[in-house]
């Protein structure tokens, strides 16, 4: 697996029960997943040659990131070395803008959007509205996005006129300017595929975020209909088998409030939407991801109870992680803890709790609870 944070550290765990191997490329031997894999290679995955060598004895290299060159993965793929996702695949995560477009193809409903090339042109991309015509206009607010390389609201202005437009433009990379949708909610479709196309499809779940970060994921959505269920699920197989997709493919979804749905984001990787899985789910996503990328049959993606919560722990003022632990598991013995060794940094996501039942409201405030004392903003 080629990047050593939380995904790599939990797609890890995922396969000690199969006796998989697992090899690491890691930044640092301090990186989460670095800390538990006995087998680290430290290199920079930018560097091709790192990468070669590598992946010399690997049966299958997969990542916990969307980061690694284009140009390098074809060149291992032309040593024949197996990569899943394949490039061709991974590039509509890496690039915003080339998912837009292949998404737009396939007839997936997105946002409006373009490419801009400065301040002006998002102006023009503001007056243009939904029909092309200035009289349809949506205007200010428009969503500034660079295409490569953002994640947890890193990357992403909302802007309201011209001026506060220039800032995105300094990245000195292309710039996708996307409508500012009138969401009712954020939603997450989470499905597998193998190689040979067996697809599975976890729940649809709620996704709340805070500060642009996701703070709280609801296992299944609630209120959702069956119909909007069925309809993103069904959206999110149909994207993993446009785009070749093989291991695990997160579908970031904006519910309106007129009832539909669009398409916010693609990661093709274990995704924090779908953390739930591991104490909710039959079979996790870091176990399937594991399953898919090396053919083997996918496991069942069904809920163990009727409502699971993930609240991630964020970076703060922590306690005594001992004393944090015998407040925690004393108070709620069904409670899931889930820590990934990170250096503590205001508002990282250091880790994730997991808290399920048939009470929603009670779900959700023993895993607010547990979240809370574990960064340290409450003490009781």
């Amino acid at each position: 697996m080629v990047g050593g944070g939380q995904l790599a550290r939990m797609t890890h765990e995922a396969g000690i029960p199969l006796g998989i191997r697992f090899k690491l490329l890691s930044d640092t031997r301090q990186d989460s997943a670095a800390q538990v894999v006995s087998d680290v290679v430290v290199g920079d995955y930018r560097d091709l040659e790192t990468l070669r060598a590598f992946a010399q004895g690997c049966d299958v290299v997969t990542f916990d990131h969307e980061h690694v060159p284009a140009e390098h993965l074809r060149a291992l793929e032309a040593d024949g070395v197996v990569i899943r996702p394949g490039v061709e695949a991974l590039l509509h995560a890496q690039d915003k803008g080339v998912m837009r477009e292949r998404l737009r193809a396939a007839g997936v409903p997105c946002p409006r959007h373009r490419i801009v090339a400065d301040p002006a042109d998002v102006e023009r991309f503001a007056a243009e509205g939904l029909g092309g015509a200035a009289g349809e206009s949506t205007g200010f607010p428009v969503v500034l996005k660079t295409v490569r390389g953002g994640y947890d609201g890193k990357g992403v202005w909302v802007v309201g006129d011209a001026e506060e437009a220039a800032e995105p433009f300094r990245a000195g990379v292309p710039v996708l300017a996307e409508e500012k949708v009138d969401f009712a909610r954020e939603l997450a479709a989470n499905v597998v595929r193998s190689p040979h196309g067996q697809a599975v499809a976890y729940p649809v779940v709620e996704s709340i975020q805070v500060n642009g970060v996701c703070d709280t994921v609801i296992a299944p959505a609630p209120g959702l209909s069956d119909g909007l269920s069925g309809q993103a699920q069904e959206m999110a197989l149909k994207i993993a088998a446009e785009l070749g997709v093989v291991g695990h493919l997160a579908v970031e979804l904006f519910e309106t409030r007129d009832g539909r749905l669009l398409v916010n984001e693609l990661a093709m990787r274990p995704h924090n939407s779908g953390h739930w899985t591991q104490d909710g789910a039959v079979t996790s996503q870091f176990a399937n991801h594991v399953r898919a990328v090396l053919d083997l049959p996918l496991g069942d993606p069904r809920p163990r109870a009727t409502w699971t919560v993930m609240t991630n722990v964020l970076g703060g003022d922590f306690p005594d992680m001992y004393t944090a632990y015998l407040h925690c598991m004393a108070r709620d013995p069904a409670l899931k803890i889930h820590m990934y060794g990170k250096d503590v940094k205001p508002g990282r996501k250091v880790g994730h709790v997991n808290t399920y039942g048939d009470d929603l409201a009670d779900v959700r405030e023993r895993g607010r609870h547990a979240a809370d004392y574990l960064r340290g903003t409450i003490t009781e």
